[in-house]
């Protein structure tokens, strides 16, 4: 499936106003993600959000993913959200390629997902994040936007008024300072994405929907058995 956002290269810096409607519609996304971590918090879970309600480029379109970045158990999560009042849809176990940590997606609605990983993540890997941008309960509660960068590779930069968009090819490595993360992790993710758009996406390595009886832990558990590549990945854990 091709992207909804394609890469773009250009040199200029385009300046983007938001309406009314769009200052709307980021404060309802974010009061919704602040919900659903406060009730994280109450259980001492620590989570942030990513991507546009991080940013402020939202659209219409946008997911709230809420990230747990340490090692929990599924059934710490899952209860949290049960006695939290959020039902759970929908529970998928995915490892997008064998080297990639093994994450769970638990979804709460069709649009918001709380994930967390299962295997311990690589800094690159927990750099994505911040790639993106990344914003903390607080942050959000004191209407706090940060730079990041969207799926068609633009370095979104936030303004009082809206934000500051430019292609991140051909300044990587002041894009790295500006988030934070290494070069290392601004190359991946533009090698990553620029192939994707040219190849379109090639699918997860795995992608498994757990049964309502099924936990995430007995689920890896079996896979691993059979999958010698996954092991390897667990064994770096």
């Amino acid at each position: 499936m091709a992207l909804a956002k394609k890469p773009l290269i250009r040199a200029e810096r385009i300046e983007v106003n938001y309406s009314a409607e769009h200052w709307k519609l980021l404060g309802d996304l974010r009061t919704k993600a602040i919900n659903l971590m406060e009730a994280l918090r109450k259980f001492s879970i620590p989570c942030i959000v990513h991507g546009s309600i991080a940013r402020g480029d939202v659209s219409p379109k946008s997911d709230i993913d809420v990230f747990i970045p340490e090692t929990y158990s599924s059934f710490t999560i899952e209860n949290t959200l049960r006695l939290s009042g959020f039902p759970i849809i929908r529970r998928i176990l995915v490892q997008a390629t064998p080297f990639y940590a093994i994450k769970a997606y638990i979804e709460v609605d069709e649009k918001t997902m709380v994930s967390f990983p299962l295997s311990k993540m690589r800094t690159v890997e927990r750099e994505f994040y911040k790639f993106s941008g990344e914003a903390s309960l607080e942050m959000l509660k004191r209407n706090i936007r940060v730079p990041g960068v969207d799926k068609r590779l633009m370095l979104i930069e936030p303004t009082e008024s809206g934000h500051i968009e430019s292609s991140i090819i051909g300044q990587e490595d002041r894009v790295a300072k500006i988030l934070g993360v290494s070069v290392e992790t601004v190359l991946n993710r533009v090698h990553v994405l620029l192939r994707r758009d040219a190849v379109g996406r090639t699918g997860l390595f795995i992608e498994r929907e757990l049964s309502p009886d099924e936990t995430f832990e007995a689920v890896l558990k079996r896979l691993a058995d059979k999958n010698p590549a996954l092991r390897r990945r667990l064994r770096e854990s």
